[in-house]
């Protein structure tokens, strides 16, 4: 890939080509999280190499297919991004907001959630992803939203420092959010939330 990849805001005919971009890492280590003083002294977080790494691919989940989201949520007040190296699709990002059916966004009309963020394994570590969450960034001050939320879990080590990279700050820890799912019981959500 040359490093002149563009980026550019896409509309929903064209979700057909972004939904082919692959959206899974290695998971090496998991941020395991140790609760002190019953909550009252916070969390401790440790970084914990896995005895088998394994990959985790989101688009083999339920319910991460972009057509669903859209059908069920109108896609009104979201944002698609698409990052194109010589014209082949090499990451993408979905942001949305202004859509109370929502959960993730609170019942806010001034919050934006990063829906979606995923980058061709091939492409990764090469700055697609910074690009795209600026991006994001850029269009939801225009739009006059005032915070970025941003899901992940504490199986996604390197999206986590990635976060925290890009100013990000970790404000949310909830244990048992994803028990119904056995793809993800055993999983910790972890909130992120940058200030616009």
């Amino acid at each position: 890939m040359n490093s002149l990849f563009q980026i550019r805001q896409i509309n929903i005919s064209e979700i057909d080509v972004y939904e082919k971009i692959p959206m899974s890492f290695r998971v090496d280590s998991v941020f395991d999280v140790e609760i002190v003083d019953q909550g009252l002294g916070g969390y401790r977080l440790t970084e914990r190499v896995v005895a088998e790494p394994w990959v985790k691919d989101y688009l083999a989940l339920e319910h991460t297919a972009l057509p669903t989201w859209i059908s069920d949520f109108n896609g009104e007040g979201w944002a698609f991004f698409l990052a194109e190296d010589d014209g082949i699709p090499i990451g993408g990002a979905t942001v949305a907001s202004r859509t109370p059916s929502a959960n993730m966004l609170d019942g806010r009309d001034d919050l934006a959630v990063l829906w979606d963020i995923r980058v061709n394994p091939l492409n990764q570590h090469s700055g697609v992803a910074t690009a795209l969450v600026n991006r994001v960034i850029e269009w939801s001050r225009a739009e006059g939203l005032k915070q970025l939320k941003i899901e992940t879990q504490n199986s996604n080590v390197p999206g986590c420092k990635f976060y925290a990279s890009m100013g990000c700050e970790l404000r949310g820890i909830v244990h048992h959010a994803y028990d119904e799912n056995p793809d993800l019981k055993d999983e910790i959500m972890f909130l992120w939330w940058l200030d616009l």
